[in-house]
């Protein structure tokens, strides 16, 4: 049965919205873009530095006066105890210029004791008298000298420690004052002394944090405060000395190769702003754009004015306001209005 032609323009309708269904695009999924908090603090800079163990305090010792030293009684390495005696000098020396001391003394008080009568009968004038006075007083305190040389004629560890050097030995003869051993208290605890160049020691400061890796200790870090920065630079380098107090370790030895890790804080403070260069488009001179999300989820680009640009970022002089959100990711596909799917900063 032939169809109508009136009934074939209502029969086609179905078919044509059919196909105008199948043909339009399903709607597009939102971009899925990085994004960051304006403000969030980024890690702290850090400084890296190499150095070498030690107790804090080493004390040299040696003899307040010169003579041959007899013997020493310790070693490299050797732990001694406060007032244990390390080494003595040959007394025969130091017991013949006590002997000589106190001869003179003996024959300057006989002298004043004679012109002293001299004086009562006027024979003699009252400064001839008054330097004999003064001789007799010159050769007590030589007595005095001699017998505290004899007393100190031998080294005796002030606290308990470690031998850490041993610089002389039996039968040489010293000056005073002359190192013989080197001692290491071990109350002070260890340091690892590092050395720092000028732009990074204005940038520590004590008690700021380290971390301190030793090759002889694999695996091991070790944790804690900067403790000194040195007040002037070397002479020969121009590098600082700084000190960094290490934890009680009975693996620790003077010596040993470090290196630090130190945490500084970043320059001009918590009221710099700065975001991921990444984040920026369209830069141009002090200027540049970013896209800034609002809260549902759409892009607006905003014109910023651009600081300092380091290895943290780029620094916003203004244009942005702390907790604000910008995308840091897909800028080259995204437009005024364009919804995002947000995650948060690429790693």
């Amino acid at each position: 049965m032939p169809i109508p032609p009136r009934l074939i323009p209502a029969l086609l309708l179905p078919l044509l919205a059919a196909c105008g269904a199948a043909e339009s695009p399903p709607p597009a999924k939102p971009l899925r873009v990085s994004v960051v908090t304006v403000g969030q603090e980024a890690a702290a800079p850090v400084i890296e530095a190499a150095g070498t163990a030690a107790l804090r305090k080493e004390i040299p010792l040696g003899f307040t006066t010169p003579g041959q030293i007899a013997r020493i009684t310790v070693q490299e390495g050797d732990r001694v105890q406060r007032g244990q005696v390390l080494a003595t000098l040959d007394m025969t020396s130091v017991g013949a210029s006590l002997e000589a001391a106190a001869a003179e003394r003996d024959r300057a008080g006989a002298e004043l004791n004679r012109l002293k009568q001299l004086y009562a009968q006027g024979w003699i004038t009252k400064a001839r008298l008054e330097a004999a006075e003064a001789a007799a007083r010159s050769a007590s305190a030589n007595v005095s000298a001699r017998r505290f040389s004899l007393q100190t004629a031998r080294v005796v560890a002030p606290a308990d420690g470690i031998v850490l050097s041993r610089t002389a030995e039996p039968g040489q003869i010293i000056d005073a004052g002359m190192p013989v051993v080197t001692l290491g208290d071990a109350s002070s605890g260890f340091v690892l002394r590092v050395l720092l160049a000028d732009r990074d020691a204005v940038r520590v400061r004590a008690g700021i944090p380290a971390e301190v890796r030793f090759d002889a200790l694999p695996g091991t870090v070790l944790s804690g405060p900067v403790i000194e920065v040195g007040g002037r630079s070397d002479r020969g380098t121009g590098a600082f000395t700084a000190e960094i107090a290490l934890p009680a370790d009975p693996r620790l030895r003077s010596g040993l190769v470090g290196r630090a890790t130190i945490a500084t804080p970043a320059a001009g403070g918590s009221t710099r702003l700065v975001i991921p260069p990444t984040a920026i488009f369209a830069v141009r001179a002090d200027e540049g754009f970013v896209y800034v999300v609002d809260a549902q989820r759409r892009v607006k680009a905003r014109q910023v004015a651009l600081g300092p640009l380091s290895a943290t970022g780029a620094e916003i002089l203004f244009g942005l306001n702390r907790g604000e959100k910008i995308a840091v990711s897909g800028l080259d596909r995204l437009r005024d209005g364009a919804e995002i799917d947000p995650a948060g900063p690429p790693r």
